[in-house]
């Protein structure tokens, strides 16, 4: 189950440092201007898990093998990414493509690293990225409306041309208010499967990153982002010092301990952000142990025992 979580954000915010943090590499270009990326970059990590460290350890395995999820490190977005402008269209459609995305908003103040908008700012950079998604999923939204009136006038799709016709209506104010797909309320289950094959960007689950300086990340508080992002208790929210994950990759481990307790750190940021990830996208994992292997199987939170069986094998479904 190869879900993708997609890292999104402003120019210049950290995010392909962050990614090369996550993957352990080089892979992603992490440069002083923007656009620096234009292809995604993808890696596959592991979930850390302390269970499956533990069964490891009992019973001593030839091989261990945990669950896994996968980052795209996405182009920097701009204002007007919507209309075209930067990498817009491109940016837009990959981040389509995943299943869930993870904001970096940048926190550090560093005159080296040039900001797009010319300040730090992250409440308006926050702001820019959500207007960009919802301006497009308006524009998905309006021509599904075309197609959905056009379907509802008659012939073989007419009934769920009008239930497609009647969401567009309700939804395309909504989303013209500012307000993210993910906050529209359905009551009908026909509605449901009509807003999925929207495949709306603000429909998307959503994290936020943010990405902080290192003194800013050991005097951090929790409750003074919120606020400076201005979101709510409820969203998803993690702290991380990306330059300082990113150079940790080169640490033994007597040398990342010493860094970690110097910062006040009980875990890897990237750990706390993985495993946020991997709650984001509803996922949970049960543990099959043997001595050529011990694994982690991936499931839906929620799955029946027939279900999390059939990851193993279809036949046990």
């Amino acid at each position: 189950m190869a879900l993708q979580i997609g890292i999104v954000g402003l120019p210049n915010v950290g995010k392909s440092t962050l990614f090369n943090a996550i993957t352990k590499s080089s892979q992603a270009a992490a440069e002083n201007f923007p656009f620096c990326t234009i292809d995604p970059n993808i890696g596959m990590v592991e979930v850390p898990d302390s269970r499956i460290d533990r069964l490891a350890e009992i019973v001593q395995p030839d091989k261990i093998m945990k669950s896994t999820i996968e980052f795209v490190d996405i182009a920097g977005l701009v204002k007007g990414a919507s209309e075209g402008e930067g990498l817009g269209n491109k940016f837009l459609a990959n981040i389509r493509d995943c299943d869930a995305i993870a904001m970096v908003v940048r926190f550090f103040e560093d005159g080296n690293v040039h900001h797009v908008e010319g300040k730090v700012d992250p409440k308006d950079d926050k702001e820019v990225i959500e207007l960009e998604l919802i301006m497009a999923d308006i524009q998905t939204v309006e021509k599904a409306s075309h197609k959905a009136n056009k379907d509802s006038r008659g012939g073989a799709n007419q009934k769920d041309g009008k239930i497609r016709k009647e969401l567009c209506d309700k939804l395309l104010p909504f989303l013209e208010s500012g307000k993210s797909a993910r906050d529209f309320e359905i009551i009908e289950e026909e509605e449901e499967l009509a807003i999925k094959s929207l495949h709306l960007l603000t429909r998307k689950p959503q994290l936020y990153i943010v990405n902080l300086s290192e003194d800013e990340f050991i005097d951090f508080s929790d409750s003074d982002a919120r606020a400076k992002l201005d979101i709510s208790a409820d969203a998803v929210l993690v702290p991380i010092c990306a330059k300082t994950e990113c150079d940790l990759i080169d640490f033994d481990e007597e040398e990342t301990a010493e860094m970690m307790e110097a910062m006040g750190m009980k875990e890897s940021g990237l750990d706390a952000l993985i495993r946020s990830a991997f709650t984001l996208l509803k996922l949970e994992s049960y543990f099959t142990a043997g001595v050529q292997e011990v694994r982690a199987w991936t499931i839906k939170k929620g799955s029946t025992a027939p279900q999390a069986a059939g990851v193993i094998h279809t036949d046990f479904a």
